[in-house]
């Protein structure tokens, strides 16, 4: 089994070196990096390209919004899992809004963490149904008008299936619940899922969750049933 290769992003010596300690003990992590800040991360990810990066939001120089949003622009982008104190700040939101694949807390349990980053080394989202209703949520009170109308004109290319499947990607669901739900199988949900990223210019699921909320797909839903 490849090690799944792991960048930790903070400016806390203290913190980093715990993160170290916790995730070096796993059999199927390597560690290959550390950094203090963005700008710091960002040449570390050209020499040693991880698969995952754990990345501080509130840093000196360059910070891990800023930081992010570069990473993920890149054509072999790495993972980026955002490290936070806060459960439903505007960050976080920004910071998944570029392509996060989601956030932990700093005082998640150390196994909880582990998952966190094997399950987005597997190319899915660490956002809960409950946490990820939460956040879109707080999401909702700034420029919710404009965020709608953008977001519904953005949805025109996708054909019905597509929308049933962004909207339970909103809902927080997995492939295997999305496929009992709307009778398909896993396989068919993935080419969806994919379709909809290609066609929506998205990074991952959580982008498209967030698109779903703010279009208001999530409310028509609970209003037909």
């Amino acid at each position: 089994m490849t090690a799944i290769r792991l960048l930790l992003v903070d400016d806390d010596p203290l913190v980093r070196a715990g993160l170290s300690f916790m995730m070096g003990g796993a059999d199927d992590i390597e560690i290959v990096g550390e950094a203090a800040d963005g700008a710091e991360a960002e040449a570390l990810v050209d020499r040693t390209r991880p698969d995952v990066v754990l990345m501080d939001i509130r840093m000196p120089t360059v910070d891990g919004l800023t930081a992010t949003e570069r990473l993920r622009a890149r054509k072999d982008a790495p993972q980026v899992v955002v490290l936070t104190t806060f459960h439903a700040d505007e960050q976080v939101l920004r910071a998944l809004r570029v392509g996060a694949a989601g956030f932990v807390l700093k005082d998640t349990p150390p196994a909880e963490i582990l998952a966190a980053v094997r399950r987005v080394a597997a190319g899915d989202p660490v956002l809960s149904p409950a946490v990820t209703r939460q956040l879109m949520r707080h999401a909702v009170g700034t420029a919710a008008d404009t965020r709608r109308t953008r977001a519904r004109d953005r949805l025109t290319v996708l054909n019905d299936r597509e929308r049933e499947v962004a909207v339970a990607v909103g809902r927080g669901l997995a492939n295997a619940e999305i496929a009992a739900g709307l009778f398909m199988s896993v396989a068919t949900v993935k080419t969806h899922v994919s379709r909809i990223l290609a066609k929506l210019d998205l990074n991952n699921r959580v982008q498209i969750a967030l698109l779903a909320y703010d279009a208001g797909l999530l409310e028509e839903e609970q209003e037909e049933h």
